[in-house]
């Protein structure tokens, strides 16, 4: 809901979550805007496999790293939670130029630290994570590809 009041999203949105899982996020766009127009991609298979029925239709395997297969502006929101830093360092460019390319409204979440302790708790809690960043840095590189959406950070305290 406070997306959806964020982005002033209407009746016929166009929504895409990039790193989806199995889709629990589109879902909650559906039930909210029924009549939105959902998409999302994650590398997983399984996930994908696995979806919610209610947006399984929707939902396909691409790497983020990749080209997305959609035109300019195509999305009213674009969305992409705890997934980019999960690449190399040197696979981030392309997902976040391409969220910026398909999005009118693009909102990042990833993962960060400010301290030391911070690092520490980080690396043993996101085995995945790959970029280990600090916001700085994340904002240099979001700056530097000429990002102007929307992002968080989340912290290991």
């Amino acid at each position: 809901e406070d997306l959806i009041k964020e982005y002033n999203l209407k009746y016929g949105c166009k929504i895409l979550d990039v790193g989806c899982a199995k889709g629990f996020l589109l879902y909650e766009f559906k039930k909210i805007l029924p009549n939105s127009i959902v998409s999302g991609f994650d590398i997983s298979e399984y996930a994908i496999e696995n979806s919610m029925k209610e947006v399984k239709d929707d939902l396909f395997c691409h790497q983020a790293q990749d080209k997305f297969p959609f035109i300019d502006n195509e999305f009213d929101l674009v969305v992409s939670i705890n997934t980019i830093h999960n690449l190399p360092i040197h696979k981030l460019e392309n997902p976040v130029t391409e969220i910026e390319r398909v999005g009118v409204n693009k909102f990042i979440l990833v993962e960060g630290y400010r301290n030391e302790n911070e690092l520490f708790n980080l690396v043993c809690w996101s085995l995945s994570g790959d970029s280990h960043l600090r916001p700085e840095e994340w904002l240099w590189m979001y700056k530097k590809w000429g990002y102007s959406g929307d992002y968080e950070f989340i912290y290991f305290e």
